[in-house]
């Protein structure tokens, strides 16, 4: 093996991707990072959120630009090449405005479930993405119910109202959703239940208690799938954390014991869950549900969002999300807001961070730094790779893949603020690596 083989792109505050392939040196000293044989989960992919205020401001390009950002995010040989993407049943945060798919009061028949708002902004983005990527994968997941059925009878805040037609309608309305979906020639491959389960908000949402959703997953929603004939798969999420944040320290294992271990825990709901999603604080009870039940498939559903700053210090952040949840298991990383205006507001007030800005004003795409932090795992890390274990001082800055034909693709962070050795072992070899200070870097070493 010579040292051209390998392939080592850097970003830094100063720079972003760039190549240092010709930089590596072999060395006598002791490797302080060793890839090993062992053999963890598969990977299925990465890829973020369609939502309408991200198509608003991805029409904001012109027709080249927009192209080349659709380019590369969805396609596969783009430099994200995401294959598996999200979307709201009804609004989310970054809605234009809040609806449901069905606002007729009592209507449990679903006779005027109609997805006609999707066809202005969120059909013609996903169906975009599709010409690019046909097999890109799509789950789904409410913000809130329509109102009619929550107590109280608003978008925000509340709950779901526990009588038996109300939910049989509910389970209903999830299989209006698909299958209007699938008449639209858009497969819904994967269902989750509630965005947030924990989050009673300003903005569209709904709270559930463990039971609630054990409940209305075994005895509504899987039985209804069954008897319409869905194979779009259920999965438990997404599950978030405690709020307020000060509880969290009290209950970390909130999203485990009181949400995936109540549900999962009974088999006649357990056997129509495919996987289990969890996001931001969610982050804490990964580890444990995975450890309890690891032949389930696990994603991490929304990145965390920032501020709307984009800063070089909220990437430092977001890329130990990405590292964390790999470590501890999931089978997939999805980013929230793709591309945004400046300074990302959402309907009600909250400034959050994106892939790509785009001014309306110059009309000009803005490659933020999670554009590379995502890119420094999705570019190389293809669907159908397994995270291999890794060994040495580095393993906390750093995680390994294995892709099909063999090749495998170490993503490491130098988050200090000086240049640092990386010597690491490759084969019967141990290279030098000067990691520039605070970077991401990704090195990929062939079969």
């Amino acid at each position: 093996m010579s040292n051209q083989t390998i392939q080592w792109f850097s970003t830094s505050k100063a720079q972003a991707w760039q190549s240092q392939a010709h930089s590596l040196i072999e060395t006598q000293e002791q490797a302080n990072l060793t890839m090993t044989e062992e053999v963890h989960q598969l990977v299925e992919g990465f890829g973020g959120c369609f939502n309408e205020l991200g198509y608003v401001a991805l029409n904001h390009l012109e027709s080249t630009e927009r192209e080349q950002v659709l380019h590369s995010l969805f396609h596969p040989e783009g430099e994200h090449k995401f294959t598996i993407c999200r979307l709201p049943i009804g609004a989310s945060d970054y809605a234009l405005e809040w609806y449901s798919h069905n606002e007729t009061d009592g209507d449990v028949e679903m006779k005027h479930f109609s997805i006609e708002r999707d066809q202005q902004y969120l059909i013609p983005f996903i169906r975009e993405a599709l010409k690019l990527n046909p097999d890109l994968k799509l789950f789904a997941s409410p913000w809130s119910p329509p109102t009619w059925m929550k107590s109280p009878k608003a978008y925000n805040y509340g709950t779901l109202r526990w009588e038996k037609d109300i939910l049989k309608a509910y389970a209903l309305y999830f299989v209006k959703f698909v299958q209007a979906y699938c008449e639209e020639g858009i497969t819904i491959h994967q269902i989750h239940v509630q965005n947030e389960v924990i989050a009673d908000q300003k903005f569209p949402s709904c709270v559930w208690t463990g039971e609630q959703l054990r409940e209305f997953i075994r005895d509504y929603l899987g039985p209804a799938f069954e008897e319409h004939g869905l194979d779009t798969e259920i999965w438990l999420g997404t599950i978030n954390a405690p709020d307020p944040w000060e509880e969290l320290m009290k209950k970390v294992s909130t999203g485990f014991d009181e949400y995936a271990h109540t549900v999962l825990s009974d088999p006649e709901a357990y056997k129509y869950i495919k996987g289990v999603g969890y996001q931001w604080a969610g982050k804490n009870a990964i580890q444990r549900t995975v450890a309890s039940y690891p032949e389930l498939r696990y994603m991490q559903t929304e990145n965390e969002c920032g501020n709307g700053e984009n800063s070089w210090d909220y990437a430092k952040y977001v890329y130990n999300l990405y590292q964390h949840y790999f470590t501890n298991g999931v089978n997939a990383y999805i980013y929230w807001n793709m591309v945004l205006e400046p300074k990302g507001k959402s309907t009600w007030g909250w400034e959050q961070n994106s892939m790509i800005t785009v001014d309306p004003a110059d009309r000009k795409p803005v490659l933020n730094p999670e554009y590379y932090v995502m890119k420094h795992f999705s570019h190389f890390v293809l669907p159908g790779a397994r995270r291999i274990g890794l060994r040495g001082s580095w393993t906390g800055n750093a995680v390994a893949f294995k892709n099909v034909d063999g090749q495998r693709v170490l993503v490491i962070a130098n988050p200090f603020h000086e240049p640092r050795a990386l010597n690491l072992s490759v084969g019967q070899k141990t290279h030098r690596l000067e990691l520039e200070p605070e970077s991401f870097n990704t090195i990929v070493i062939p079969s």
